[in-house]
C-alpha cells in the first residue's frame, strides 16, 4: 500500500461510517471512523518514505502496523504539531480527546451509543477543527 491508498481508504471509511450512522448502526460507524483516522495517520507516515530509502528497522515497521493512534502520531512525526494544536485550539483539543479514546477493540463492541458515534464522526470530520481536516495538512 502507498500514501494514495491510505488517503483513499480513509475517505472511504468516512463515507461508510456516515452510511452506517444514517442507517442506525452506531457501533459499526464508530469502529470505521477510528480506522479512517488510522489510515490518515498511515498516509502521513507513508509521505515520509523516500523512494530509494533502505527500509526502517524491523521494530519501526512492526510499530506502524499497529492500531494505536497515539503511537501512530509519533511515527508520523506529528507529536509536536499535535501538542501545539491542542495547546492553541481548544475546539481541536476537545475533538482529539474524543478521537484518542478509539481502539480497534471496539470491533467487538455493540455498546456504542448513537451519541458516541455521532460525537466521534463530528470530531473527525468537522471542517475547521476536525482531526481528519488537521491530518490532511500533513498527508
Amino acid at each position: 500500500m502507498n500514501r494514495n491508498d491510505f488517503q483513499k481508504i480513509s475517505r472511504l471509511r468516512v463515507k461508510e461510517a456516515k452510511a452506517l450512522l444514517d442507517s442506525g448502526y452506531p457501533a459499526g460507524a464508530y469502529y470505521l471512523m477510528g480506522y479512517a483516522v488510522e489510515c490518515a495517520l498511515k498516509a502521513c507516515i507513508a509521505k515520509q518514505t523516500k523512494r530509494y530509502d533502505f527500509p526502517p528497522k524491523p521494530s519501526s515497521v512492526n510499530a506502524i502496523y499497529k492500531h494505536d493512534l497515539k503511537e501512530l502520531v509519533s511515527h508520523a512525526e506529528l507529536k509536536g504539531e499535535l501538542e501545539h494544536e491542542i495547546e492553541t485550539n481548544p475546539i481541536f483539543e476537545a475533538y482529539w480527546n474524543i478521537v484518542e479514546d478509539w481502539s480497534e477493540q471496539f470491533r467487538y463492541s455493540d455498546l456504542i451509543s448513537m451519541s458516541e458515534a455521532q460525537d466521534l464522526y463530528k470530531a473527525c470530520t468537522a471542517r475547521k477543527n476536525g482531526v481528519l481536516s488537521w491530518l490532511k495538512k500533513w498527508w
